[in-house]
């Protein structure tokens, strides 16, 4: 008995280890090397398990992000892509636009195989090249059949004198058939075989040509201060063929030179005509302009579409400049800085006040009749309570602004017992007055600056 125990202990010293398997030996051949099926688009997608995010999807993503990598955008040499770019910046641009979009509008891809591990999780999918071309050929017949309906009811608003409402048309039949701009898609209009988008860019651009619009007067002369003038300026759009204004035209507006409030989105009259409102002269250049043109997002209606972001930066849209004389407002300026009841040899807030409006395109004159702004600063410090050796103060300021020709106050403000500390008063009154000037920078120069600007 003895001999045998011996015997099994002897053996199973002698018995080799069992060795885990090696990591890498157990992930499917599709991992080790690309895989390939014929006639099949394959993607191979990754995620970490972190345990932050959704790992079977993010895989999926990066999957499909694979696959679509491998479908080539063609574009022929006779689509509308070709004839408008310069470069080919329009045509690769368009590309990604489509590669980007490919993922999200993919249809019936199919899970070959997922693995996992610990920490990682990978998926393979794949996609029928056949099935796929057959998708989208089905895909752009139904959109051909959408936008040749679309150019013909376009066609007809054209012919019946209703350009701004054919252009809509013409924009929405662009819209049908945008991931197609690579194409050369042929149709039958009228008896006649054209390229079918080529055709609709040409029928928008044409109608564009034919819109004029001018400003009425092209320059004026204001005032920062928008509220001191009277003038306007009026958007007169017309057809230059027919000398007949356009009405329910969508116009925008804004500054291309300068800074300023102005009421972006207008509407032409029955007589073309548009009153543009500029409400605010918000910089210091004394000549600015003012663009006014058709709002091309507004007739078109695909303004969140990146394809159609695209091509419209190659339309000549109508537009027309106004030119801004600004005037700088003349501020006529008074000031009594006083410390603790005594005239200040300094006037450290006018001074302040003065660099900044300076430093923001006011004039200062000294002949209160030229002025178009009165500022009148009155402050004084007085005598606070003692603790050991500190001194306090108390500092009051109030600035006032009026507006000369209406002869009314605009605006008012009050630097309300500002605290200072000193060794003596006349120390501590420097020290209010030191902190005022502070506040009145960082808390009170651009409300006031906003508010005399109205």
């Amino acid at each position: 008995m003895r001999r045998l125990f011996f015997i099994l202990i002897v053996v199973s010293g002698c018995s080799p280890k069992v060795q885990p398997p090696d990591p890498e030996s157990l992930k499917p051949s599709w991992l080790k090397t690309t895989p390939f099926r014929d006639g099949y688009y394959t993607g191979i997608g990754h995620s970490v398990k972190d345990g932050t995010n959704n790992y079977i999807q993010s895989a999926k993503k990066s999957a499909l992000d694979d696959l679509v990598s491998q479908i080539k955008v063609n574009v022929s040499s006779t689509s509308v892509l070709r004839q408008l770019e310069i470069d080919k910046k329009l045509t690769e641009q368009y590309e990604q636009i489509i590669q980007t979009t490919a993922v999200d509008e993919i249809e019936e891809f199919e899970l070959v195989d997922a693995w996992e591990d610990s920490d990682n999780y990978w998926v393979y999918y794949s996609l029928s090249i056949a099935r796929y071309r057959q998708i989208k050929e089905e895909q752009k017949r139904n959109a051909t059949i959408l936008a040749t309906d679309y150019f013909e009811k376009a066609r007809a608003a054209e012919k019946n004198g209703g350009r701004v409402q054919a252009v809509s048309f013409y924009f929405q039949a662009f819209r049908s058939v945008e991931k197609y701009l690579g194409d050369a898609i042929r149709v039958t209009i009228e008896d006649r075989e054209v390229l079918l988008i080529n055709e609709i860019y040409a029928s928008i651009q044409n109608i564009l040509n034919k819109i004029s619009i001018r400003p009425e007067p092209s320059e004026i002369t204001l005032n920062r201060r928008v509220n001191q003038t009277d003038q306007t300026v009026l958007a007169i759009a017309s057809y230059k063929d027919l000398q007949s204004p356009v009405p329910s035209l969508p116009l925008i507006a804004g500054f291309e030179k300068g800074a300023g409030d102005i009421f972006p989105n207008y509407l032409t009259n029955a007589a073309g005509d548009a009153e543009i409102l500029i409400t605010k002269i918000g910089s210091k250049e004394l000549d600015q302009t003012v663009r006014i043109a058709l709002d091309i997002d507004a007739i078109s209606g695909a303004g969140n579409s990146p394809i159609y972001t695209l091509i419209a930066k190659t339309l000549n849209i109508p537009r027309a400049q106004v030119v801004l004389r600004v005037q700088r407002p003349i501020v006529f300026l008074t000031s009594e800085e006083r410390s603790l009841g005594y005239n200040k040899s300094d006037y450290q807030l006018s001074n302040k006040l003065r660099n900044f409006l300076a430093n923001n395109g006011f004039e200062f004159t000294s002949d209160k009749g030229r002025a178009d702004l009165w500022f009148d600063v009155k402050s004084d410090s007085e005598k606070g309570s003692v603790s050991g050796s500190i001194y306090i103060t108390y500092l009051t300021s109030v600035i006032k602004v009026f507006a000369i020709k209406e002869g009314t106050e605009i605006y008012a403000t009050t630097l309300d017992r500002v605290k200072g500390y000193g060794l003596d008063y006349d120390k501590s009154s420097v020290d209010a007055y030191n902190k005022a000037v502070e506040t009145l920078q960082n808390e009170r120069m651009n409300e006031l600056l906003s508010t005399v600007l109205q």
